[in-house]
């Protein structure tokens, strides 16, 4: 494709492929659909024409999912997306395309779409489509403005005023919420968001005492890895002043006034402890305690898991660890580096919060800080890992940004964040070449695609280097290797040479419980046989179980970093709001 295009060229040839592709719509012949698109091609729906999160690869596998859509979405008016980012030559995953913003209705409601062409022999034809649900027609979201249309006048004297009927709603005195979602952090509250703007009764549980405790109680110098400009919830994006990476207690304290604001129902110290489902009634009969002991039966339809993918601690049971007459702790509960000034510390595991830990005891005066190597590990510099998020640094809106952001699918994703690693991996070349003279085992994830695909495979692995790998480097912190620890015994690591590593503090940096592991553990070893695994990329790249029907009706799984958690908590409010509509069946 002739990379001098012009706006005016690109717009014109992104109108002729639209009316051409709407005009296979309509006549339903695949063979018109297939010819549209290029020798290599890929099609990503949310829930636009199939009422699922699916990708597909090949012009006429693409035909043969989309066909038979046809008939029951009924696509109409495809056309350029008014008032929105104009077609442009961009170059994604290596490759130079035009990419397009347009806009169709279907049956349900409007949708958006996101392709983009690239030249070949017959004329332009379609590199990537991405079509996604907008809204559902006659249940907008009242977010863009529609509320102020009815407005009441009056002033209720003698009658409830705002707050009393906040205390009604979140009270639940005479009624279940349609759907309980479990957790209270970036998760739990964009989903409640969606949903309560979309006139869907939600109640969130958090087994914490506060709003955000979930971030405020982990370790004393935790910020987050990932810029804010990135990192919005839905409706009420941070201020600008905000610095640039958000500090734990920072983002908890926004959590309580957002769900403040955003007139959430929350119940604090309470956690779910069983739960299930009622197939005749088609819901849940679940059993919630509060910390004060009370407990409260509820029978809400749909149950939402949003205790995140870094809930509950993995504490595992290593050789003579019992033994040890020190201190053992899991990162997620390790406090101040402070609290253990002149004392020896052993950190397991070199993920990013290992690598925090073993920073914040290093610097905090530790007598001896070192880390142990479990396996290979994925390293990149604080600044290179942003690489993902440079859609965010164009010059477009917010919400194009986030458009954008979901219409890559998979093969094309995973290309390039190859692209992106190879970058990082020069960019961060003197580093990394550092940590391997001190014996540190790098890797680079599945295929060489990086940190972000190895966090959604397998929710860590990586480290972002905010000083601790120098720190390696110059031997301030240590490093060994797990295999070369036979046990451990009352005074540390007894080695397989026979020598005893020293330590006052042990930190287990072991990760997390999963979602689905939660959901086992609570509902039942029936419901966890038919959920199956959630997280991790499935045969079509699309994420196990998450922001999509799982194997148990009513049963839904939605985590990630907060930008994940923005765009996909509308993917899973819309599902929702379409199954209490009676649109779709409660599967």
């Amino acid at each position: 494709m002739d990379g001098t295009l012009t706006g005016r060229s690109a717009e014109a040839t992104a109108a002729t492929w639209l009316d051409e592709f709407a005009a296979a719509l309509e006549a339903r012949e695949g063979g018109r659909i297939a010819a549209l698109f290029a020798a290599e091609c890929h099609w990503r729906d949310l829930l636009a024409f199939t009422w699922e999160l699916h990708t597909v690869s090949g012009a006429e596998a693409i035909a043969e999912r989309l066909q038979p859509c046809l008939a029951r979405m009924a696509p109409r008016n495809v056309r350029l997306a008014e008032g929105r980012t104009p077609p442009r030559v961009v170059r994604r995953a290596g490759t130079e395309a035009i990419e397009v913003i347009f806009s169709f209705e279907t049956v349900v409601g409007p949708c958006n779409g996101v392709v983009r062409l690239v030249q070949e022999a017959g004329g332009p034809r379609a590199w990537t489509l991405m079509t996604a649900l907008d809204e559902i027609r006659g249940h907008e979201d009242p977010a863009d403005g529609k509320r102020w249309q009815d407005v009441d006048w009056r002033r209720n004297f003698g009658g409830e005023n705002w707050l009393d009927r906040r205390n009604r709603a979140r009270a639940y005195a005479d009624r279940d919420p349609a759907v309980l979602v479990v957790g209270a952090a970036q998760a739990g509250l964009s989903v409640a968001a969606r949903l309560t703007l979309l006139g869907v009764d939600t109640l969130v549980v958090e087994r914490e005492g506060r709003i955000g405790d979930s971030w405020r109680r982990r370790y004393h110098a935790l910020t987050l890895h990932n810029e804010t400009r990135v990192n919005h919830l839905p409706y009420m994006p941070f201020p600008k002043s905000w610095p640039v990476f958000i500090p734990k207690d920072m983002l908890a304290n926004w959590f309580e006034i957002y769900a403040e604001a955003m007139e959430l129902n929350v119940w604090t110290g309470t956690e779910l402890v069983s739960g299930n489902w009622d197939e005749v009634a088609q819901c849940w009969d679940v059993l919630l305690r509060k910390a004060d002991g009370t407990e409260r039966r509820m029978r809400p339809r749909h149950i939402v898991f949003a205790n995140g993918t870094s809930t509950t601690p993995k504490m595992p049971d290593l050789p003579g660890l019992r033994d040890f007459r020190g201190t053992v702790t899991h990162s997620g509960r390790h406090g101040s580096g402070l609290d253990w000034r002149g004392k020896r510390a052993l950190v397991l595991g070199t993920g990013t919060s290992g690598h925090d830990v073993a920073q914040d005891l290093a610097v905090s005066g530790a007598a001896e800080v070192t880390l142990v190597q479990r396996r290979p590990t994925l390293v990149v510099s604080l600044k290179e890992a942003q690489a993902p998020y440079a859609l965010y640094d164009e010059d477009i809106s917010f919400e194009d940004r986030d458009l954008l952001a979901t219409s890559f699918p998979f093969p094309v994703y995973k290309r390039a964040h190859q692209l992106m690693t190879e970058r990082n991996r020069e960019a961060d070349r003197e580093m990394l070449e550092g940590l391997e003279r001190r014996g540190f085992r790098l890797q680079w994830g599945e295929g060489e695609s990086g940190w972000q695909i190895m966090y959604q495979s397998r929710g860590g692995g990586y480290y972002f280097d905010a000083g601790c790998s120098q720190m390696i480097v110059e031997g301030r912190v240590g490093l060994m290797q797990f295999d070369d620890i036979e046990r451990f015994g009352p005074e540390g690591a007894v080695l397989r040479d026979g020598s005893v590593k020293p330590a006052d503090l042990i930190v287990l940096a072991t990760g997390y419980e999963g979602q689905a592991e939660s959901a086992r553990r609570i509902l039942g070893e029936a419901v966890g046989a038919r959920i199956g695994r959630v997280w991790g990329f499935d045969e079509e790249g699309e994420l196990h179980g998450m922001w999509r029907p799982t194997g148990q009706p009513g049963l839904w799984f939605h985590a990630g970093g907060l930008a994940q958690c923005r765009i996909f908590s509308k993917v899973l409010a819309l599902q929702i709001k379409a199954r209490e509509l009676g649109l779709l069946a409660s599967g």
